[in-house]
């Protein structure tokens, strides 16, 4: 096995060349959580593993609590499965809230300020179910919880971290909060060794061939606790030493893989690519800087037989969505009347009629 067949197992682990789910929930819990800072994308993310799914579709199960937008892991947005909200959260807030404290300390942020801001934010929802950012900021003014967006906008990622916050419907179109144990009543704990268990299994199962280091990057835990998660899933894995890194698989694992000329568009910041540390397998370091820019911003992708292309863009209108894609270095007809396709599913799962900007 080589880098290249890393990637193209990865293509079918993570859902993508060929989807067995049927509900975004499913798919999500399967993924373990899914990086989600930019919403919109993060809703194709889901879409394009999904047989015949629709952005509405997805929004309907967002918007019932099935699937929670919270910040877990990595000091970022995810998605995750509501039945996986609480024990995860237990399991990584602390190592989140670690990674952010030089920046809390800048900001002034203490415990007394976040109880203050805590209660603030409960007795908020107790007038209203769901409420927006500015609407949440407007309480903190009010109520004299002192600063600016900026200082707000991390007491109200604390009190995701804390188990109060999550995210609520969509309204019109704003996102909101709502509070967690109202959308999900807390279960009873678990416990850590069965989390870390728990977690390990799901990413070296959905993300896989995948290797420690990987994992450490995506879960955000300390290295000892991730390696001991390792330690205990090892007994029903397997694993391979490929290019100088040890990789990692379920003894089951899929090793089939897609057609040299598949085509696929992925959304910034896709799992396929932002999950893993070392991510040469799909794409060449050659090519990084113009997909992945110095600030941490991953544009679009176009992965063809499991290598990244190319780059690509949409513009939303009103009935109509423009689609642009940017090839890295030429490709042949076939690639082009593929992308085009994948750009109908694209468009499809808007809902709206296709622009398409004929590559230069």
């Amino acid at each position: 096995m080589n880098l290249e067949d890393v990637s193209n197992i990865r293509l079918v682990n993570q859902q993508i060349e060929s989807g067995s789910f049927k509900q975004a929930k499913d798919l999500v819990s399967w993924m373990g959580a899914m990086q989600a800072q930019d919403y919109a994308m993060a809703t194709w993310g889901i879409g394009l593993r999904l047989p015949e799914a629709r952005e509405k579709l997805i929004q309907e199960e967002i918007d019932s609590g099935a699937i929670l937008r919270t910040h877990l892991l990595r000091p970022t947005w995810h998605l995750v499965s509501a039945d996986d909200i609480w024990w995860m959260l237990e399991l990584t807030a602390a190592q989140v809230r670690i990674k952010s404290g030089s920046r809390l300390k800048e900001l002034g942020i203490d415990a007394g300020v976040c109880l203050k801001s805590n209660h603030v934010i409960e007795s908020a929802f107790a007038k209203q179910q769901y409420l927006t950012r500015e609407e949440l900021y407007f309480e903190m003014e009010q109520n004299k919880v002192g600063g600016d967006k900026d200082r707000w906008s991390h007491l109200i990622f604390l009190a995701e971290l804390e188990g109060i916050l999550c995210s609520g419907i969509k309204r019109d179109k704003n996102q909101t909060y709502a509070i967690l144990g109202d959308r999900v009543p807390r279960p009873v704990s678990i416990g850590r060794d069965e989390a870390l268990a728990k977690l390990a299994f799901r990413y070296f199962s959905s993300h896989c061939p995948a290797s420690l280091n990987d994992f450490i990057w995506w879960s955000g835990l300390p290295i000892t606790a991730a390696k001991r998660a390792l330690e205990m899933i090892k007994p029903g894995f397997i694993s391979e030493t490929i290019a100088g890194q040890e990789f990692w698989f379920p003894e089951n694992f899929s090793r089939s893989a897609p057609a040299s000329s598949s085509v696929h568009l992925l959304p910034a910041f896709d799992e396929f690519l932002i999950s893993y540390k070392d991510r040469t397998a799909a794409f060449p370091l050659t090519h990084h800087a113009k997909a992945f820019t110095n600030n941490g911003i991953f544009h679009p992708v176009i992965v063809v037989g499991g290598q990244v292309k190319g780059i690509w863009k949409r513009t939303i209108k009103k009935n109509k969505v423009s689609f642009e894609a940017q090839f890295f270095q030429a490709v042949s007809a076939e690639v082009l009347d593929l992308t085009k396709k994948t750009a109908l599913k694209f468009a499809a799962f808007l809902d709206k009629e296709i622009e398409y900007i004929k590559p230069a």
